[in-house]
């Protein structure tokens, strides 16, 4: 052999564990992206109860309602002390959670009608109401199932008549209805989409059952499971042994109701069993846990000192609630969150950590995953749009604006700390600052001007970026003088 033939063996040795090397190389970029590609997505357990108060929680300040596995749920994740839902009852609320659409841009406003309270004591007509979610909007559930997720609507939907149409694979006791009607807690049951269990069974351990049973079945999977339990809407009902556990408990601030406290317990000991069953199927570090409420509660019933008003309130204690959220490893745990966020932002943060392949055109919420690991002041605008009427609850514990209405048509901006309510029927204004007067009880127009301005404006251009729609009809049959009566009745 000569040297060049020795040469051109050398040549063609180097040039195979070149192109080994280079194969080995790629096999393991390969390995390595296939594993990025089939990493487990995090499951969701979005759970919404009903009417909860902001401050009807162990772990929110209460001292009359005992919820331990809630507190514990706290402990080991965020707490955000400032979340809002955008909208003051159940509809609208969830309409807005499961759309990530500000109520101008889907139209549901309220409940049922908007022509709500005496027809001679409102001077405007209220804009229309649309009952349900139309067909054309993309909800959390087709989003989710766009990123690969099974879903299920376990509890109230209240946004259409049957979940599954919009994007819902496993629905138990979900459609039009608001609330489980009489004697609704116990079955025989009054709801649609679930069988009767035992008579006297309760609703809220019936939906958790079943919750743990699509969990387990799914457990393999990536799953998304909504949770909007019925529970703690009216009717009052409670299991015995709660209401035997509150009827001799003193009660603190106005949270005094032993049958309301019954039903939270029950709602908190139901908690702990979807606790439980995540740890005992080893999906707790795998799964992003979510806790909130749709609304504000009923004042009457639990009072939010010092926020003010309640359900059906545009003050705070009608929109402010509880949130909790929870994911080893990926949320700091037992910490505690101000900034300001709202039901809006969820599907913006679960499209954000669900990669799916269809995702919204717009959103008007904004993801605060980037907060899971990092609790940073940010600061950001929050807008509550409602051109229609809610009657009182109760005019002497209620706390609106007037004794007849615990909403009148009107709109609210938040920033910052700042907080504007603008009232369409006499161009009324209140201003607040939240920081100092939670309370909302001293109104600061005459002495900030110009920050009364500045939030008008920013209303203004927010509704006009919205289309919002802005009653400006005047209502034939109000009768000033029949109002100035029945508030005088009211205020005795």
């Amino acid at each position: 052999m000569n040297r060049y033939q020795k040469i051109i063996i050398i040549l063609c040795l180097g040039g195979f564990l070149l192109a080994l090397t280079a194969i080995q190389v790629f096999r393991g970029e390969n390995a390595l992206l296939k594993k990025e590609v089939t990493i487990k997505k995090p499951n969701i357990v979005l759970i919404n109860i009903d009417d909860l108060g902001w401050k009807d929680l162990g772990f929110m300040g209460s001292h009359y309602y005992d919820t331990p596995h809630l507190d514990r749920l706290a402990k080991e994740g965020m707490v955000f002390t400032n979340a809002y839902a955008n909208a003051a009852n159940c509809a609208p609320s969830r309409a807005c959670l499961l759309s990530g659409l500000n109520t101008p841009r889907h139209g549901v406003f309220t409940v049922g009608s908007s022509e709500r309270g005496d027809s001679r004591t409102r001077k405007l007509v209220p804009i229309k109401n649309r009952l349900y979610l139309h067909d054309s909007i993309y909800t959390l559930p087709e989003m989710m199932k766009s990123a690969g997720y099974i879903t299920a609507n376990i509890g109230k939907w209240h946004v259409g008549k049957d979940p599954t149409t919009q994007g819902i694979d496993y629905n138990v006791g979900g459609s039009s209805r608001g609330n489980p009607g009489t004697k609704g807690y116990f079955s025989p049951y009054n709801i649609d989409f679930i069988k009767d269990g035992p008579k006297g069974e309760y609703l809220t351990d019936r939906l958790v059952q079943e919750a743990i049973s699509f969990i387990t079945k799914n457990k393999d999977s990536s799953f998304f499971a909504y949770l909007p339990l019925y529970t703690v809407h009216t009717p009052l009902q409670g299991k015995k042994a709660w209401l035997e556990k509150y009827k001799d408990k003193a009660g603190t601030n106005g949270q005094d109701n032993p049958v309301y406290a019954a039903m939270v317990s029950s709602m908190d000991e139901n908690v702990g069993k979807i606790l439980r069953a995540l740890d005992t199927l080893k999906l707790s570090e795998s799964t992003l846990v979510v806790f909130t409420s749709d609304n504000g509660g009923i004042r009457a019933i639990s009072n939010q000192h010092p926020l003010r008003g309640g359900k059906g309130s545009y003050y705070e204690g009608g929109i402010r609630v509880p949130l909790i959220i929870r994911w080893p490893g990926h949320v700091l745990p037992g910490t505690q969150n101000n900034n300001r966020v709202s039901n809006l932002d969820l599907m913006p943060t679960f499209q954000e950590i669900s990669y799916p392949r269809k995702k919204t055109r717009f959103l008007d919420g904004i993801s605060f995953a980037n907060q899971f690991m990092d609790v940073s002041k940010t600061e950001r605008d929050l807008f509550f749009h409602f051109p229609i009427y809610l009657q009182a609850y109760n005019p002497k514990q209620d706390d609106g604006r007037d004794p007849l209405f615990r909403t009148r048509p009107g709109a609210v901006v938040i920033s910052g700390d700042w907080k504007l309510h603008h009232y369409f029927e006499d161009d009324g204004l209140e201003l607040y600052h939240l920081n100092e007067d939670p309370g909302e009880r001293e109104n600061m127009v005459e002495l900030y001007p110009d920050k009364t301005r500045e939030l008008l404006k920013k209303l203004s251009v927010w509704q006009k970026n919205v289309n919002a729609p802005i009653p400006n009809e005047k209502n034939a049959n109000y009768d000033s003088n029949y109002e100035h009566q029945k508030l005088a009745q009211a205020i005795k």
